[in-house]
């Protein structure tokens, strides 16, 4: 095998590789639903699919306030969680 060639294969090789990876990235489209969950502080907001906490709140009104002006923000939901972690209630901003 020639070196042009080589050289041609490990193109060919590094586009499919980067094609395959932006290709994969594309279908895992992430939401913005905000979801207001009980806290050992009190209220949490935290977006869908995040184990990381936006923020804290003392009441739950605060929470939903918060939730609800990021979920205006990207058009997306906000989920209303009990104490006991069952949904409560849904506020859609599409």
């Amino acid at each position: 095998m020639s070196k042009n060639s080589t050289s041609k294969s490990w193109i060919k090789v590094l586009i499919e590789l980067f094609e395959a990876f932006f290709e994969s990235s594309r279908s895992k489209k992430r939401t913005w639903h905000q979801h207001v969950v009980p806290h050992d502080y009190g209220w949490a907001v935290r977006r869908e699919g995040n184990k990381r906490i936006t923020s804290k709140h003392k009441r739950q009104d605060t929470a939903i306030r918060k939730a609800k002006s990021i979920a205006k923000k990207h058009n997306a939901d906000v989920i209303i969680h009990r104490q006991d972690g069952t949904i409560r209630d849904r506020i859609n901003y599409d």
